[in-house]
């Protein structure tokens, strides 16, 4: 018979081996039935070349580190998520091409959308064919959603919308004329034609409004010109080079409005790394920002700092959130059957990192609003709406001759 004492002993080697068993199974392979699943693979491009290589490398990390979350937390479905991602060039045709990839030859479970509207515009027409639910992510052109398309999903307020509080703002504050520039693409024309409709609105008058072509824009002419409108407001539908180019051309022209903002530009961290002291007192008009009491805000932003190094912009939450709607409807529908999946994101109400998701008939997003941000002392901080606000409007511009 043995003692107490043995009996431990016994009791502790019997565990011990027990565990080391596991262990090797563990490295045989051979541990549970989930363990032996297949990964969710969920596909999708991006932008690392061309003209949208900022924001579309950024918003990649924003899909990466949801991939990592998720599969710390213990996977979706049981079953580990893998991400299957293609450079597409900046370039809608190349995005389309490669999403008929992912979905015929990498046999893709899920798909999230580009960076861009005009891309996905492009992808999203493929999802269509195949009638495969696609989640977008930096995009929020009207057009996108006015076609009558089944399967895209917006988590974007849509870009006609994008300068309504700027606008209602600025014409509180007693501006009545406008200077509006934007690049040929889908989302600033779209953003061009919803500044136009709240002028009128607002009862401001539009002093000068122009296209330019992102690729081979002629700033000195394009600043020249509004100089000559003498705006009170600059608006302009940009990206980052663009934008940082017509902050830099107004320097040198000495062109000093009472209020400068721009999409997508200043947001990006390269707009104050390249431009320095002059990017203060510029506005940004964004979909998300780390002081808008957003769920996960603050460790969102934190963890991303140190995953990739500095602040973490929209166009990471946009990757991020748009990736957390998609798991939202997966984990509702409880499979990966397309049929459920778009019934879900149809259907459901979802609080993500962006804020409230809620899409009409179309898939179009109704439930999401835009921010105002202001660079002041080389910080990205909040200004509008006042009751959000990291800091209040620095109003008006610092003339350059004043700097």
């Amino acid at each position: 018979m043995m003692t107490q004492t043995t009996a431990s002993r016994f009791l502790i080697a019997l565990a011990f081996l027990a565990a080391l068993f596991t262990c090797q199974l563990a490295v045989s392979g051979d541990v549970t039935p989930e363990a032996k699943k297949p990964p969710i693979r969920v596909g999708v491009t991006v932008s690392l070349s061309g003209p949208y290589d900022g924001p579309g490398s950024v918003e990649l990390e924003g899909i990466q580190m949801w991939v990592h979350d998720i599969n710390q937390r213990g996977a979706l479905l049981g079953r580990k998520v893998e991400l299957v991602y293609y450079d597409d060039e900046s370039d809608p045709l190349s995005s389309a091409m490669l999403y008929e990839r992912l979905i015929n030859e990498d046999k893709v479970d899920l798909l999230l959308g580009p960076y861009s509207s005009d891309i996905t515009m492009a992808a999203s027409s493929v999802a269509e064919k195949y009638q495969f639910p696609m989640v977008a992510t930096g995009a929020a052109s009207d057009n996108i959603w006015a076609r009558g398309y089944q399967n895209i999903f917006g988590v974007d307020d849509v870009a006609t919308r994008y300068m309504n509080l700027l606008i209602e703002s600025a014409a509180n504050a007693g501006l009545k004329t406008i200077a509006l520039v934007y690049a040929d693409s889908e989302f600033p024309r779209r953003v061009a034609e919803g500044v136009r409709a709240q002028a009128a609105a607002h009862g401001m008058q539009l002093v000068y409004d122009q296209e330019y072509a992102l690729d081979s824009a002629d700033y000195a002419k394009l600043v020249s010109g509004m100089m000559t409108a003498q705006p009170e407001l600059v608006i302009g539908g940009t990206y980052l080079d663009d934008s940082i180019a017509i902050v830099r051309e107004a320097k040198r022209q000495n062109f000093s409005p009472k209020a400068f903002a721009f999409t997508v530009g200043p947001a990006l961290k390269e707009f104050v790394a390249t431009l320095g002291d002059d990017a203060n007192g510029i506005l940004g008009v964004v979909a998300w920002m780390r002081g808008a009491a957003m769920p996960m805000a603050m460790d969102f932003s934190y963890r991303y700092k140190i995953k990739f190094g500095g602040n973490a912009s929209v166009q990471a939450a946009l990757g991020y959130g748009a990736a957390q709607v998609l798991e939202a409807a997966v984990r509702l529908a409880g499979s990966l059957d397309k049929d459920a999946i778009r019934k879900q994101l149809s259907e459901m109400k979802f609080q993500s990192l962006l804020g409230r998701y809620k899409v009409d008939e179309t898939g179009r997003q109704t439930a999401k609003s835009t921010y105002v941000m202001q660079i002041q002392t080389g910080f990205r901080l909040l200004v509008l709406p006042k009751e959000l606000q990291d800091s209040k409007i620095q109003y008006p511009f610092t003339p350059w001759s004043e700097r």
